[in-house]
């Protein structure tokens, strides 16, 4: 039997989805791990870069902060923040994928406020306004766009990346693969296929589900300026 034959065999056994610890069991986990990494996320990550667009200065350090939590693996902290007080488990896992999830929050909170018109940030001074007033109603009413591209994309990659989870007992669909590896090949590998499979299943849907909402909060007027703006944020996160 090829791997994916034995994937679709393992996917049409329904004691696979319902049985304690089965599909539907690790795709709750694996959706709420992923949802505390990414609220975490908007956590730190928002108001920084609500701020320092606001205030104009710090692009440098936007992209310096991108870069430095880019450049640190997502495994190597599920690695490290175990040996701490946080220990194996979700609350490593969730920070772990919460500093993940970081680069994009951040570059487009920053992004969405510095792309803030600039005749209605003048009338707004003009009406008396002051930074915490403009910043409030204003700037970040406009910035709404970018974050919800932030969030779609900060999302994703947790939700994509959150199959590591498994390697430090943290519970989602990656248990799903870890459980197919401890089998000999012949009898896992339609497990482990199946599992990766739920996990880049799992990952499209939710891409497609936050597209529509992005799409709902984004005026029409300001689609395409949107999405060139986030070719800019995407080429600052990326340090080009």
């Amino acid at each position: 039997m090829s791997p994916i034959e034995a994937a679709v065999v393992w996917l049409n056994d329904p004691l696979n989805w319902t049985n304690p610890g089965g599909v539907l069991d690790r795709i709750v986990e694996h959706l709420s791990i992923s949802a505390a990494a990414v609220a975490l996320g908007c956590l730190v990550a928002w108001p920084i870069g609500l701020w320092l667009g606001h205030t104009g200065r710090g692009g440098g350090l936007v992209v310096l902060i991108a870069n430095v939590t880019l450049a640190v693996p997502t495994l190597a902290l599920l690695t490290i923040l175990p040996l701490t007080v946080l220990g194996f488990g979700r609350p490593s896992v969730v920070v772990a994928l919460a500093v993940f999830a970081v680069p994009p929050l951040l570059a487009n909170a920053y992004t969405g406020v510095r792309q803030a018109d600039p005749e209605a940030r003048d009338a707004a001074r003009g009406m008396g306004f002051s930074g915490w007033q403009l910043l409030r109603r204003v700037e970040l009413p406009l910035a709404v766009p970018y974050l919800a591209a932030g969030f779609r994309t900060a999302a994703v990659q947790v939700v994509a990346t959150a199959a590591l989870a498994s390697f430090v007992n943290g519970g989602g669909l990656g248990q799903i693969i870890r459980a197919g590896f401890g089998l000999d090949i012949a009898a896992g590998q339609g497990q482990i296929l199946a599992g990766g499979l739920l996990v880049a299943g799992l990952a499209i849907l939710v891409e497609l589900l936050l597209a529509q909402v992005e799409r709902v909060v984004t005026p029409r007027p300001l689609r395409a300026t949107r999405r060139r703006a986030n070719r800019r944020a995407a080429d600052a996160v990326a340090g080009t």
